[in-house]
């Protein structure tokens, strides 16, 4: 059995009160991860082309208001 069956398994498991505790924390953590990871990706470097990108479509003209 793999981690994620596992896990599967137990989630399934949980009252529905704590899988829905469950639920929020992982939201919570997920988004957190995420934010750590885009952090981690604009510290190295790899999203300096996508703003490169965008500041010369705004200077050019290209943006739109949103």
């Amino acid at each position: 059995m793999t981690s994620i069956q596992y896990l599967e398994e137990q989630v399934k498991q949980l009252p529905p009160i704590e899988r829905q505790e469950f639920r929020e924390w992982f939201l919570e953590w997920d988004a957190d991860d995420w934010d750590r990871q885009i952090e981690r990706d604009a510290q190295a470097g790899k999203l300096d082309a996508f703003a490169a990108e965008a500041l010369a479509e705004y200077h050019a003209g290209k943006a739109t208001e949103l």
